[in-house]
């Protein structure tokens, strides 16, 4: 409503190419997150209509608590900047999943994703259950790539040699 006063909080997920990337045994998202709270929502994947009703209530569960806290908490703007293409549409599509409206102001990089969220929600749910699926989708991006330079590129995708100093001309 007019006259609210907005808390604006930045979020930032770490980029760090670095990074060691745990390696999963199997080749799909799903598979490497399998037990998670992605598999309780995944009602497309869903085998039987057993679970997909129990996929389709344990979303609605969430999203009754989205609301719940919306009433209870007011809706704050979060800025988020994500490192990456495959987070950003990781984190837009779950906070679509939840019936949220990610945006982006005139002018904001495009690595930046907004959103009107109750805080409680953001700090409980949202933001630990994107911190983890997107380790997920990380790790099976990495050894996406990881086999595909080596099945048609070269067999060696290590990292480079590193050497003590740079090495002078010959004189």
């Amino acid at each position: 409503p007019p006259g609210r006063q907005q808390r604006r909080i930045l979020i930032t997920l770490p980029h760090s190419p670095n990074q060691a990337i745990p390696h999963a045994a199997t080749g799909s998202l799903l598979d490497a997150k399998r037990g998670h709270v992605w598999t309780r929502f995944d009602i497309a994947g869903a085998g039987t209509a057993g679970e997909r009703l129990a996929a389709g209530a344990a979303l609605e569960r969430v999203k009754a608590r989205l609301a719940e806290l919306g009433q209870r908490d007011s809706a704050i703007e979060v800025q988020y900047s994500m490192p990456d293409q495959w987070s950003r549409q990781l984190f837009m599509a779950l906070c679509r999943r939840y019936g949220l409206k990610p945006f982006r102001y005139r002018r904001q990089r495009h690595n930046t994703v907004m959103l009107r969220v109750p805080q409680g929600f953001s700090e409980s749910v949202l933001w630990p259950e994107f911190t983890q699926l997107n380790q997920a989708l990380r790790t099976y991006l990495n050894e996406v790539t990881l086999r595909v330079i080596h099945e048609e590129i070269h067999s060696d995708a290590s990292e480079a040699q590193e050497v003590p100093d740079a090495l002078l001309p010959a004189s």
